[in-house]
């Protein structure tokens, strides 16, 4: 049997520009960037510059019977997706600006690795195949300076993507090649051939000779330090195994970070998105924008939709529709304008809030000083929801006086002392890496030796989360830190 009913639902949607916005939040500075000049190109309404127009009102009387069109929503703002309540009531001091500092970042990018390969490249008298197969060998090389993709997978790639007959015993007489480039121990396919690569490039010594060695036939060994079962298979005594341990230890595991990596790793540098200077005891806010143009709308355009309105004479259909497509481009470009605003604002009350509660950090770069604050404590002290908050601190970063930070850095749980003072997670990782630093190699302390010291200390913490925090630090566990 078919009944009918009603239901009421009360569903909060965005709006498409909304949408737009709260991604223009999570831009960092080099997006936003390429994100204005994409605008500025699309929409020929919208143009570089400081100086507004007048104001024109997209829904005048005179023409708004004659073009239907819907209302217009050029008021957006973040209260369109927050409550009321979210709204703050208040606003933070103001901060000087200090336009003098609002240069380019002092964060050099050296020369890729990419491009150090191929300028070394192009110094061997190859023939044009063997160019093409090593220029795509090196292509393929990552950050790390490794070729971790199989030879016979490349030698594919050059016979269906370049038209190249290739064999992998091409492909292999080219990494030889490359391998024989600074940085020492670069193609390399593994951590074992990087190490020997750059062992045998050394002058050959008796510890060297036995270094190699080790490494060809105890890889697995040295690996996991079972450095007994190396004693006995090569009869040596620990003195020497320690000279060897040495040797090896001195080595690069990881080529690549000797210059910028690969291509786009050179190219996508870090620029902060905030300058935040101590001077005497005070703090001082200042927004990247230098590469951020001022925008306003074209007068043209809004002068061309003015002279539409007003003129009830000889308006046909293809004045309103030309009329239609002028105000949907004023209407973006007013939108965009406003959006950049809305956001330059929320990024700077997010950072003052940060700034007032991180203060101690940012006037002495002491990590210690770092308080705990989780997203919460920024949004109800900004007024915005943690969900803004969340897209606000995500890939951006502010330079200090100490260094530059991403902001997710600024957050950290929170843990008590035995006496009841809330300190940040950050101190416990501190403490725990400075006794870790100090100890007796040759007897590592366990997690549970850590645990006893920072109990002693006055930080109650259970075993598992001081496994845990090691494990966050990149520590290895007490076996595989000991040294023979």
């Amino acid at each position: 049997m078919l009944r009918q009913h009603l239901q009421q639902k009360l569903q909060q949607k965005l709006s498409p520009q909304q949408i737009q916005l709260i991604r223009l939040l999570e831009l960092p500075t080099i997006e936003l960037e390429e994100r204005i000049k994409h605008e500025l190109e699309e929409n020929p309404a919208l143009e570089e510059g400081a100086d507004p127009v007048e104001d024109f009102d997209v829904n005048d009387d005179a023409g708004a019977d004659e073009v239907a069109i819907g209302d217009s929503d050029l008021d957006i703002s973040l209260g369109d997706y927050l409550t009321e309540d979210d709204i703050p009531d208040y606003k933070l001091r103001e901060m000087h600006e200090r336009t003098e500092q609002k240069e380019d970042i002092p964060f050099s990018v050296s020369q890729s690795l990419n491009e150090s390969l191929l300028q070394q490249l192009g110094l061997r008298d190859l023939s044009e195949k063997n160019m093409k197969i090593a220029e795509y060998v090196i292509g393929n090389i990552d950050d790390d300076g490794y070729l971790r993709r199989d030879l016979s997978a490349i030698a594919d790639d050059l016979i269906f993507q370049e038209g190249q007959d290739v064999d992998e015993k091409e492909v292999e007489e080219m990494v030889h090649v490359i391998q024989d480039f600074e940085p020492v121990g670069v193609a390399a396919r593994s951590l074992q051939e990087c190490l020997l690569i750059q062992l045998e490039k050394k002058e050959p010594t008796p510890v060297t000779e036995l270094a190699i060695l080790v490494l060809k036939a105890y890889f697995d060994e040295f690996t996991r330090k079972h450095y007994d079962k190396i004693l006995r298979a090569l009869s040596i005594d620990e003195e020497t195994l320690k000279k060897i341990i040495h040797e090896i230890t001195l080595l690069n595991p990881k080529p690549g970070s000797f210059l910028g990596g690969a291509m786009e790793t050179a190219m996508s540098r870090v620029t902060p998105d905030f300058l935040v200077e101590a001077i005497n005891g005070e703090l001082f806010l200042s927004m990247n924008n230098r590469g951020v143009p001022e925008m306003r709308v074209n007068r043209e355009y809004s002068e061309m939709f003015q002279d539409y309105v007003s003129n009830k004479v000889n308006q046909t259909s293809e004045m309103k529709e030309a009329v239609l497509f002028v105000k949907q481009k004023l209407d973006s470009a007013q939108w965009f304008i406003e959006a950049i605003k809305q956001r330059n604002d929320t990024l700077r009350r997010t950072m003052e809030t940060i700034m007032i509660l991180q203060r101690d950090f940012l006037l002495t770069g002491d990590e210690a000083s770092l308080r705990p604050m989780i997203l919460k404590d920024v949004a109800e002290r900004a007024g915005y929801d943690i969900s803004t908050i969340s897209r606000v601190s995500n890939s951006k970063y502010v330079q200090t006086n100490f260094g530059i930070y991403p902001l997710k850095y600024f957050f950290s749980e929170s843990m008590q002392t035995d006496t009841g003072e809330e300190i940040s997670t950050r101190e416990v990782k501190k403490i725990m890496k400075e006794h870790i630093d100090a100890e007796n190699k040759r007897k590592p302390l366990t997690d549970e030796e850590i645990t006893t010291i920072l109990k002693e200390n006055g930080y109650v913490i259970a075993r598992r989360t001081v496994a845990k925090y090691r494990e966050q630090m990149d520590i290895p566990v007490a076996r595989l830190r000991k040294e023979i």
